[in-house]
């Protein structure tokens, strides 16, 4: 949204962030996966935005995972070498019914260079399921599909909304059998 420039794009991030966590209800949660971004030589922390989104709207930060998307040491110029994944709630808590790694060493199988991987995918909606008594996944931002599919592997519902209709008709096919592959349209 190159229109909005840097500070007017921050604030519709954060007034997007805080729609999302505004629609969540009081027994779910909300999880962003953010990868930075570098702007004019220096960086914009989009996990620093979500925190503001959540601050504004009251919504506690349960855990904040690192996901590598490259592995640690190697170099990187225009995108970090690691992704947030960050989960909000109002009234859920993390029990510590269960352990789940601070870093995952990697994404797991990639739909595209923009997706959530499916490993990320997975600890989510294994939280979602264990956590809280939502059993709906909404993806507002939902791509090629990724989180849809891993949540319907869950034994979620999955609703996903995609502006891109190449996209969206590609996130309707998407299915999980062991390995990722589409379904013939």
């Amino acid at each position: 949204m190159p229109a909005l420039g840097l500070e007017g794009w921050r604030r519709w991030f954060v007034a997007a962030a805080e729609l999302v966590l505004a629609a969540t209800p009081d027994e779910g949660v909300s999880i962003f996966y953010q990868t930075d971004i570098k702007l004019a030589g220096t960086w914009v922390d989009k996990s620093y935005l979500c925190h503001r989104a959540a601050e504004q709207h009251g919504a506690a930060l349960l855990w904040h995972r690192i996901v590598c998307r490259k592995p640690p040491g190697h170099d990187n110029f225009g995108r970090p070498g690691y992704t947030h994944l960050l989960c909000y709630a109002r009234a859920v808590r993390d029990r510590g019914a269960r352990a789940y790694p601070d870093v995952l060493p990697g994404t797991g199988l990639m739909t595209w260079s923009q997706a959530m991987g499916v490993d990320a995918c997975r600890l989510a909606c294994d939280f979602v399921r264990s956590h809280t008594a939502t059993r709906t996944v909404v993806d507002p931002f939902c791509g090629l599909g990724t989180v849809l599919a891993v949540a319907n592997e869950r034994g979620l519902d999955a609703i996903g909304v995609e502006l891109v209709k190449k996209r969206a008709r590609k996130a309707q096919r998407l299915v999980l059998a062991g390995e990722l592959s589409r379904t013939q349209p």
